[in-house]
């Protein structure tokens, strides 16, 4: 699928070219415009066709950020922020051209401060990164989308992940960032205070903005102290809602769970097949449990009580690092293994959430209808907070059967909307989602944001085509 054109113009060869003579001399090799940097700077994941920008620069600070959108500003050149690339949705392709802004290179951990629990790192550095400077000092930080995305690109996206039902999101876990507006002016939108009633909330304001609003350059991040123990396991159940009823009874009786992802039984067989599992290949649940010994038992005897009301199988669970590495690894690499179930095939990444108690009624549907429009399409989900996803695998040169498999997203968010969810959970918007906004904030709520867009970046030139139709 296509996403809709731009109504505004692509950017001018000229206006590109003297963007780039401007910043040749400050950044050397640090700017190129090789057609196989390029590339790999536009989208490679989502539903929409890669768009490459004109020019990828690599700055190193916040200073030099700040001189390569004062300069593309002066030209009316697009620029667009660029981290891991990650993101399934579109959100780093150059749909007008322009610059891409890879902040990669900006890895500086700033400050760890202990007993604060909070950290400051520059916007290139990755969770992963960031994890193994403060493993030795008791600390770690739990936002875990499956990918070592970019901390920057993660607070841009909203990002998410397994840990979310325990740790919350980004927009939980950041108190403050470090923005270049689209007018080359810097700001800090907070100090480390844990709150504070002073003013607009702009932290929250960038945080999922997608680089609309701004390009962040530092981010201040919570910290938690690492479990003293930690227990993973996993949980066959007869059907879908029966295991949707274990999770939204677990979370009900106040379970602290860390973990709980739901797989049904497609992706099970495909998670067999490419991590050599031997799972029963039944909907099932993976949990992990944080805390003391004796808290981290009783969570599990709980959980296995739980699940067994729902006519569980067999509660399988590990205490050693190896075996629960083997499981979270196989859950991490979920989208390829689903690739498997059908090579050649292109997968359609989507990404819905809803309150869990509408969770078994809402996939229960959604399995129905993967049936009935005769798709491929396992599914996999962050259950704890109502957040799954559906990939259909499709022959994307089969015009009739991507129509039949875009109709069936098409329902899939109509349904999540109409039980009070939400069109993106995680992922967030980007260019292949924009459809959805108007069904989901209405028009109010969309000119509201174009206000916004408008009154921050009046030339349009901070990560245009993205959220918003242009």
């Amino acid at each position: 699928m296509t996403p809709p054109p731009s109504r505004s113009p692509r950017v001018s060869s000229h206006a590109v070219a003297a963007a780039l003579d401007a910043l040749r001399p400050q950044f050397g090799d640090r700017l190129t415009e090789n057609p196989t940097i390029r590339t790999q700077h536009a989208n490679t994941l989502s539903r929409v066709p890669s768009e490459p920008p004109d020019a990828v620069i690599f700055p190193l600070t916040t200073d030099e950020v700040a001189a390569i959108v004062r300069t593309c500003a002066a030209h009316s050149v697009p620029m667009i922020p660029f981290g891991t690339g990650t993101s399934f949705e579109g959100h780093v392709n150059a749909p007008r051209g322009g610059l891409s802004i890879d902040t990669l290179r900006m890895k500086r951990i700033v400050a760890v401060n202990a007993d604060d629990l909070d950290c400051v790192v520059e916007a290139g550095v990755t969770r992963m990164e960031l994890n193994d400077h403060v493993r030795q000092q008791g600390l770690f930080f739990p936002i875990d989308p499956g990918a070592d995305a970019s901390l920057g690109g993660m607070a841009a996206t909203r990002a998410s992940g397994t840990n979310a039902v325990r740790y919350g999101t980004m927009r939980d876990n950041v108190l403050a960032l470090t923005v270049v507006l689209p007018n080359g002016e810097i700001v800090r939108t907070a100090g480390r205070a844990r709150k504070s009633s002073a003013g607009y909330d702009l932290t929250r304001l960038l945080i999922g903005a997608e680089g609309t609003l701004g390009i962040l350059t530092e981010v201040t991040l919570r910290l938690h102290g690492l479990p003293e123990q930690i227990s993973a396991g996993h949980c066959p159940f007869p059907d879908i809602r029966a295991a949707c009823d274990t999770v939204i009874r677990t979370i009900q009786c106040g379970v602290s769970i860390a973990r709980i992802e739901l797989l049904d039984e497609v992706q099970i067989k495909a998670c067999n097949a490419y991590s050599r599992l031997d799972l029963p290949e039944t909907p099932t649940l993976f949990v992990e449990f944080h805390g003391g010994p004796a808290a981290v038992a009783e969570q599990v005897e709980r959980f296995g009580d739980i699940a067994r009301e729902f006519s569980s199988g067999a509660f399988v669970w590990a205490d050693r690092p190896e075996d629960r590495t083997r499981l979270w690894t196989a859950r991490h690499n979920s989208y390829w293994a689903a690739c498997g179930l059908r090579p050649g095939a292109k997968g359609i990444p989507t990404d819905v959430c809803v309150p869990i108690s509408q969770l078994a009624d809402c996939i229960g549907e959604t399995k129905v209808d993967i049936v009935a429009t005769g798709l491929v399409a396992p599914i996999i989900g962050h259950v704890g907070d109502g957040n799954f996803h559906v990939l259909p695998l499709v022959d994307d040169s089969d015009k009739a059967e991507l129509e039949r498999a875009f109709g069936f997203v098409d329902r899939m968010v109509a349904r999540a909307i109409a039980m009070e969810g939400t069109c993106t959970g995680e992922h967030g918007i980007g260019q292949s989602n924009r459809k959805y906004m108007a069904l989901e904030f209405g028009d109010a709520g969309l000119a509201l944001m174009r206000t916004i867009k408008r009154a921050i970046d009046p030339l349009n030139v901070m990560n245009p085509g993205k959220i918003l139709f242009d």
